[in-house]
């Protein structure tokens, strides 16, 4: 695959990058109330606490919603695409490409399971499919 823009990596973000590069789809656990949260963040945003850790999600959601950008194009991508806002089992949201499937089959509601799309210049992407 053509080379990717690469994603901004903070100190808050490294774990779930480098989560991907193993092909391990890591979320935030809060270590004060055991709440889920994505995207990644220093404090939960329910009791405030800085405590965490990295828990492997099961990679099985829904989609919640989508969309299907046609401008500007870029020059790394196919067209059409379509960027989902997953949900994910455990019950947090992350933004993804839905691949495998012809646009007009996209349904709000329909099972997805990610898989990891390994790109020209070492970046490792999150990416989902219908399951089945």
């Amino acid at each position: 695959m053509a080379a990717r823009l690469a994603p901004a990596i903070s100190k808050d973000t490294e774990f779930f990058w480098n989560g991907l590069r193993e092909h391990r789809l890591l979320i935030q656990r809060c270590g004060g109330c055991g709440a889920l949260r994505h995207p990644p963040r220093p404090m939960c945003p329910a009791c405030r606490s800085l405590d965490w850790e990295a828990v492997e999600a099961s990679g099985r959601g829904t989609v919640y919603s989508y969309v299907m950008p046609h401008e500007p194009k870029f020059p790394f991508s196919e067209y059409p695409y379509i960027v989902a806002l997953i949900e994910l089992a455990e019950g947090v949201r992350l933004v993804s490409n839905l691949c495998d499937i012809d646009p007009a089959d996209v349904t709000v509601g329909m099972e997805v399971e990610v898989f990891y799309q390994e790109f020209d210049d070492g970046l490792v992407l999150h990416q989902f499919r219908p399951v089945g």
